[in-house]
């Protein structure tokens, strides 16, 4: 029986597995968003955010056990120089996982798994959010624009303009 044995096998042992999460946290940490089935996101997920936590602490150490994990020389480099410095106030959370629907060939679940912070156009959206629902603190501003655009009473109004002829294009009988 498999009593608290939390851990998804994908199918594969134990290191077929760890060589794909492996891979799949590299080109993760490289490319910054990827597409994949919901199933090994959730792996990654477990597997990737511990080691990006390592690297908001930048020792000899800490690159050499990350290094032990991924093997992978421009991921690692990746990981220290660029990640840290927009991950380093998150306590934890560092990806997200957007479902896409299903695979066409056998109906897999489908999602893209991405790094929180680097994706723009959700930024862009929560900023565009949270301007639009701002309201404005006094609406006195808006009475009195709108009273000195009227026109005074003694003045008097201007001349209304007369509309022009609406021309129409007569077709050619055949």
């Amino acid at each position: 029986m498999r009593h608290n044995k939390t851990i998804n096998h994908l199918g594969r042992t134990n290191t077929h597995r760890n060589a794909m999460l492996a891979n799949m946290a590299s080109s993760l940490i490289k490319e910054k968003r990827i597409f994949t089935t919901v199933a090994k996101a959730k792996s990654l997920r477990k597997f990737v955010e511990p080691i990006i936590t390592k690297s908001k602490d930048d020792t000899t150490h800490s690159r050499r056990v990350v290094f032990s994990i991924l093997q992978d020389k421009r991921a690692v480099t990746v990981l220290f120089s660029e990640i840290p410095q927009k991950i380093g106030d998150r306590p934890g959370g560092y990806t997200r996982i957007l479902k896409t629907g299903a695979r066409l060939g056998d109906n897999a679940a489908m999602c893209f798994i991405e790094l929180v912070d680097y994706n723009d156009n959700l930024k862009k959206e929560a900023t565009a959010a949270k301007t639009a629902t701002r309201t404005r603190r006094s609406r006195k501003k808006v009475a009195e624009v709108t009273t000195e655009a009227a026109p005074a009473a003694d003045e008097e109004p201007s001349a209304p303009v007369a509309e022009a002829p609406a021309v129409t294009e007569e077709k050619p009988a055949e």
